[in-house]
């Protein structure tokens, strides 16, 4: 395989995984307040701070976030539990979230555009 092929294969690839998160947020599915924010194209070291930001968002109103439990074949059939937020939620973070910050602006508008 020469470089040009590798180089197509791997955008291709990156652009098939955006697209699917996209697409699975859309359908409803919870997932980390950061996979959010980098799902509407957000640097992830942005979206680190926006998510830190929205979650004592989520703190002060209350809002708590769907227990989700992924079962893997394994052994003993033992889940893991994670706490995540459906796209509803988030945007009743957005909402309320208010940063100072010129950078986090920019995101949260992003976000806005992006839901």
């Amino acid at each position: 395989m020469n470089k040009n092929t590798a180089k197509a294969r791997r955008a291709l690839r990156e652009r098939t995984a955006a697209n699917r998160l996209v697409s699975s947020l859309r359908r409803g599915r919870a997932r980390s307040i950061a996979t959010h924010v980098i799902a509407a194209g957000i640097p992830a070291e942005t979206a680190k701070g926006v998510a830190g930001g929205l979650r004592s968002v989520a703190k002060r109103l209350g809002v708590k976030p769907v227990r989700v439990v992924r079962v893997h074949r394994n052994a003993d059939h033992q889940g893991k539990v994670r706490h995540q937020y459906t796209a509803a939620q988030v945007a009743v973070l957005r909402a309320n979230y208010k940063p100072r910050k010129a950078e986090y602006v920019a995101a949260m508008e992003r976000l806005a555009l992006a839901a």
